[in-house]
């Protein structure tokens, strides 16, 4: 059963039970009834021993039956019901035992005690047999007989058997009933956990913050372990990001001092050695700025929400008064209710980074354009330039942490990429012929701003 879901595992162990629970009580009823019936059976042959005992007469050959019992089984042969009365010296017994005599086990009974036994009877068949021992008045001779009167003890199988036939039925009914019963009950029982997935689904999502305390009482410590460690992830990352920050202020410094170090070297004559300086140092600054931003994304990857538009007409606005920006042919089509799961920060940065790269790179135009699908949402920013190589394209795709040692693309898609990532998306990377399409792929929960 390792396969097979909580739900399911419960709903087949309550269906086991309620099988063998039904199977118990089947065999349980049935022992009872047997007891009932047999119980019904010696009542009956008791007064059929009573009406036999009640019959006898004393006649000059000794005792006869005057008056037998009224039931014609009694004179047909074989016929199932049996009467012998054994005394010191004769033997009665009943048409219907024909040639055939009960050979009743070696009993010491008191004066009127009944026993019951089961012996075989004509045919083979088992009989139950009532036996009482009396003590015979005078006018009956006087003396101890043995009167014994029996029944075809298949007739109370035969009446169990069907007993149990019309019992099976209405025990199965009963047990569809509970079996249903567990199933909605089962159902009704893991409700909550059900939730329970759709609340952290949620907080992936960013659609809420914590898990909260409204849920049954089983399953508020597992919402309030979570949040716990909600709280102390926050606070990891916080602390992640002001010291990432002090890094980034520490190291400002220097390189600021490296910088004015290589326009003194440029100054003096020696702009190889400056340029060398100034190639490290903006290295340096990308690293950090990449860092940065990875770090920052990180943190609001799972309740940030901005609107889409605003950010991209702010961007496009900015880079018309860039000298790469200024020459181009800025578009965008963007449904103004699109939502990204990113703070405005990480967005800016991450269409910037793209938008900036479309504009170094364009002929005559750049095109922004955004759509939300029934999972996912997608902005693409896409140029007219000369695009990139596929084994150059595929390259920058699976390993953006070298991706800035060529070409003039590779760090502004290295940052879009980790933003993205951090927010649970990618980047896509394809051949707009002419030209490049990148796209931020992110997720599509909060994908549509709520309608009023």
């Amino acid at each position: 059963m390792s396969g097979l879901s909580l739900r399911r595992r419960l709903a087949l162990t309550g269906a086991a039970a309620v099988i063998v629970a039904l199977m118990l009580a089947a065999a349980g009823i049935s022992a009872v009834f047997k007891t009932h019936v047999e119980r019904r059976a010696i009542a009956e042959l008791t007064v059929q021993l009573d009406q036999v005992l009640a019959g006898l007469v004393r006649a000059e050959d000794g005792l006869v039956l005057e008056r037998a019992p009224a039931d014609p089984r009694f004179a047909r042969p074989y016929g199932g019901l049996y009467w012998q009365i054994r005394t010191d010296g004769q033997l009665l017994r009943s048409r219907s035992l024909w040639d055939m005599t009960l050979a009743l086990p070696p009993d010491v009974l008191a004066d009127g005690q009944a026993h019951t036994h089961r012996l075989p009877g004509p045919d083979g068949r088992p009989l139950l047999v009532l036996e009482r021992s009396v003590t015979l008045p005078v006018r009956l001779g006087s003396g101890t007989a043995r009167a014994a009167v029996a029944m075809d003890a298949d007739d109370l199988q035969q009446a169990r058997q069907a007993f149990v036939t019309d019992l099976a039925p209405y025990l199965i009914v009963l047990g569809l009933a509970l079996i249903g019963a567990g199933w909605v009950q089962v159902a009704l029982g893991l409700r909550p956990l059900r939730s329970l997935g759709a609340r952290v689904a949620g907080l992936r999502a960013g659609r809420v913050a914590r898990m909260g305390t409204d849920w049954p009482s089983e399953v508020v410590p597992l919402a309030a372990e979570i949040d716990a460690l909600l709280d102390a992830q926050e606070a990891d990352i916080a602390r992640a990001r002001t010291r990432a920050a002090d890094l980034a202020h520490g190291l400002k410094t220097p390189l600021q001092a490296l910088m004015g170090d290589a326009e003194r070297l440029r100054a003096a004559g020696a702009p190889q050695a400056a340029a060398e300086i100034e190639d490290v140092v903006s290295a340096m600054r990308r690293v950090v700025d990449r860092e940065l931003a990875r770090a920052r994304s990180a943190a609001a990857a799972r309740t940030a929400k901005t609107p889409v538009a605003p950010v991209v007409r702010q961007l496009i606005a900015v880079l018309r008064r860039t000298p790469d920006g200024s020459r181009l042919h800025w578009t965008s089509d963007i449904d103004e209710r699109l939502i990204a799961p990113l703070d405005a920060q990480d967005l800016a940065e991450a269409l910037g980074a793209l938008a900036e790269n479309a504009a170094r790179h364009a002929r005559s135009r750049v095109q922004i354009a955004a759509q939300a699908g029934a999972d996912s949402l997608r902005i693409t920013v896409r140029d007219d330039g000369p695009g990139i190589p596929d084994a150059r394209r595929d390259a920058l795709t699976d390993r953006f942490a070298r991706a800035d040692q060529g070409g003039g693309h590779g760090l502004g898609l290295a940052i879009a990429s980790d933003i993205a990532e951090a927010a649970d998306g990618r980047l896509d990377l394809a051949d707009a012929r002419p030209g490049l399409s990148a796209t931020l792929v992110l997720p599509a929960a909060l994908g549509h701003e709520p309608k009023g």
